[in-house]
């Protein structure tokens, strides 16, 4: 089975340079582990859209949608759980 390719938005990208030095690895981590399980355990689908995901990593959340045709993962946010969904 092929991995999934992961594109990260410029906005998303900004997010992940301004994150705590600790938050950061683990961030990187999730998200480099999305390629080859983009459903892993602990995501959560969100209920107000068609494709988009969530997984939590301590406080932050990674908002991102999984395309199963191309096979590709795109990350739209890395924010603090109180800023992530608005």
């Amino acid at each position: 089975m092929a991995d999934y390719a992961i594109s990260v938005t410029r906005s998303a990208e900004k997010e992940i340079a301004n994150l705590p030095g600790k938050v950061l690895a683990r961030v990187k981590e999730v998200i480099d582990a999305l390629s080859s399980k983009p459903r892993p355990i602990g995501c959560k689908k969100l209920a107000q859209s068609r494709n988009r995901w969530r997984l939590r990593v301590g406080d932050y959340r990674v908002i991102y949608t999984i395309d199963d045709r191309s096979r590709r993962v795109d990350i739209e946010r890395v924010r603090h759980r109180r800023f992530a969904y608005r």
